[in-house]
């Protein structure tokens, strides 16, 4: 038996779920909101104004969990409950693949720590085969989703100015700060290479709305936030969607499957109270997957009954199909007009101030790949981590000469980093692996990943680029910077944190598993909102567009809802 039946069941406490379920509170649609980990406490788990000589490992890791590739620690995070590799939850990859599977267990997950870059697909990026015939366009329009842009730009806050840019469609922008010296200097590089430099959009407020701060450049943002200057799921959505009192939320719930009805509707979903270590059950007029792409994915292939023996949803076979994430490249350089410069705080909002859109959008004919990427940035007075100044130590030794070293050359670090489109391939998807389960029994996923000749010319072009970047501002280029990397220099997939795909939204139910509102087209009571919808990974950082699709998705739910029709 169920323990309650609620309007709607929200699996997963990130960007997506919490937008969802703060939508459907405000409108009285009682929401039960199930999150894999435990509940959120900016006071205790945020360390926004402690030093890296505060704690033992000195910023090097938290709690022991978050490690990818070689042991290597993902950095000061806020929480221990995420990572690339979870205490008995295991995932597997094929032979010869290599992906690496962030996990974020905690209310809010990755909005908590995340680099809030906020960037608009454009009408190029939804339309992509009308374009160049490669890949599949989405069964909507920029147009259909540039009003959800809009709400989610206004109500989270984004950082930016208008530009014009076709490839970087504007927004509704709060002011962003200043450039830092830095940044001026690479701008200055690009302009005389016609890659143009503008202010970055990032999810951070700088005039003060629904009763959160402006920023004040207070401290590294990656610690998180507590002023709730920068946007995260719990933060600026869950917890003021719980005062409504329209929501449950029930932490520490690792969800199992999506159960049907005898007509092959969603019923609820059967999920493990980490705590108890029980099976429950909940059930919903709707259900709505937020669990993240891969998590998503493996919920919908767990999920089989007599109706939906591959998996619910699945009648095509394209759940888990067509995985994406990041292209991802960095070089790092080292710019000698900085040495000795007085000392200032760069840390700004919590990274870069500027970046480069995609300028080539419009002279694809003298590529060797298709789509493009953007330009990220790094540099300045930085809070320094372990390894910080290896390169200096292994060339200045010990002692006084070090010092020397590391005082003269603090701040004259660059590192410029792509972010490009990933193309879809067939021989990129996850499926469930036939015998692994997690500690809770559910079978776990796995990978198959293989990157195209389309991305390894894409990665050579943001080499070039670089150099030439690095190089045009008076520095030396000191190399690749990706800690893991294969080949020549593509990060890693997965390790970017930007997989999508999975659950394609499309026109048909033989080539897609999602409508144009994220609705199963075999199972009209159950939706996604996570990045698993996307038709393309273009350029672009997924967050926003999750958001603005969430939002889209939500208000479709409810006045379905309304009508009687879910």
């Amino acid at each position: 038996m169920a323990e309650t039946k609620y309007d709607v069941i929200v699996v997963g406490a990130g960007a997506g779920g919490g937008t969802m379920t703060r939508v459907l509170a405000d409108k009285g649609i009682k929401v039960a909101l199930l999150e894999a980990g435990p509940m959120l406490e900016p006071q205790k788990d945020f360390k926004t104004h402690k030093w890296p000589h505060d704690y033992g490992h000195r910023g090097a890791e938290e709690g022991g969990k978050a490690y990818f590739g070689k042991g290597q620690a993902y950095g000061f995070m806020i929480t221990a409950s995420g990572g690339w590799q979870l205490e008995g939850e295991p995932y597997t990859t094929a032979p010869g693949t290599k992906f690496e599977w962030f996990r974020s267990r905690v209310v809010g997950g990755r909005t908590n720590h995340y680099g809030r870059m906020s960037f608009r697909f454009s009408d190029l990026d939804m339309q992509p085969y009308s374009r160049d015939g490669i890949g599949w366009d989405w069964p909507i329009t920029y147009e259909d989703l540039a009003p959800w842009y809009d709400r989610a730009e206004e109500f989270i806050g984004v950082t930016g100015t208008q530009e014009g840019i076709r490839s970087a469609p504007d927004g509704k922008f709060h002011a962003p700060p200043e450039p830092k010296a830095h940044e001026r200097l690479i701008r200055a590089a690009g302009g005389r290479l016609g890659i143009p430099f503008i202010a970055n959009r990032r999810a951070v407020i700088t005039r003060s709305i629904n009763g959160r701060a402006a920023c004040h450049y207070c401290g590294q943002c990656g610690r998180g936030c507590l002023t709730e200057s920068n946007y995260s799921a719990s933060q600026v959505e869950i917890f003021p969607a719980l005062k409504t009192g329209n929501v449950t939320l029930i932490t520490d719930a690792m969800v199992r499957k999506v159960e049907v009805d005898a007509q092959g509707l969603a019923r609820g979903v059967v999920y493990v109270d980490k705590a108890a270590r029980t099976e429950r059950r909940l059930e919903g007029r709707a259900v709505v997957l937020a669990a993240s792409a891969c998590e998503t994915a493996r919920l919908m292939l767990n999920s089989k009954s007599s109706h939906f023996p591959d998996g619910i949803a699945n009648g095509s076979g394209l759940v888990g199909r067509y995985l994406m994430d990041t292209v991802g490249f960095s070089l790092g350089g080292i710019l000698p007009s900085l040495q000795n410069m007085p000392r200032y705080d760069t840390d700004g909002f919590g990274g870069a101030h500027l970046y480069a859109p995609w300028w080539l959008w419009d002279d694809h004919d003298k590529l060797d790949f298709p789509r493009g990427y953007h330009i990220e940035m790094g540099g300045g007075f930085r809070m320094p981590s372990p390894g910080s100044f290896t390169a200096i130590a292994r060339q200045s030794g010990y002692g006084a000469e070090i010092k020397r070293r590391v005082r003269e050359l603090y701040g004259c670090f660059v590192g410029l980093s792509g972010r490009g489109e990933m193309i879809p391939n067939n021989q990129s998807y996850m499926d469930i692996d036939p015998d692994t389960v997690d500690r809770w029994g559910i079978p776990v996923p796995r990978f198959h990943f293989s990157f195209s000749d389309y991305e390894w010319r894409q990665a050579r072009h943001m080499e070039r680029t670089f150099r030439d970047l690095i190089e045009a501002a008076g520095g030396q280029v000191l190399g690749i910077g990706n800690t893991a990397r294969e080949r020549s220099g593509i990060a890693v997939p997965g390790s970017i944190i930007h997989e999508v795909g999975t659950a394609r939204m499309g026109s048909s139910p033989n080539t897609s598993v999602l409508n144009q509102y994220c609705q199963a087209h075999e199972v009209p009571n159950l939706f996604v909102a996570d990045g698993a919808s996307f038709v393309s990974n273009p350029d672009k950082n997924p967050t926003l567009t999750i958001n603005a699709l969430s939002w889209r998705t939500a208000e479709y739910l409810s006045e379905e809802m309304r009508k009687g029709n879910v």
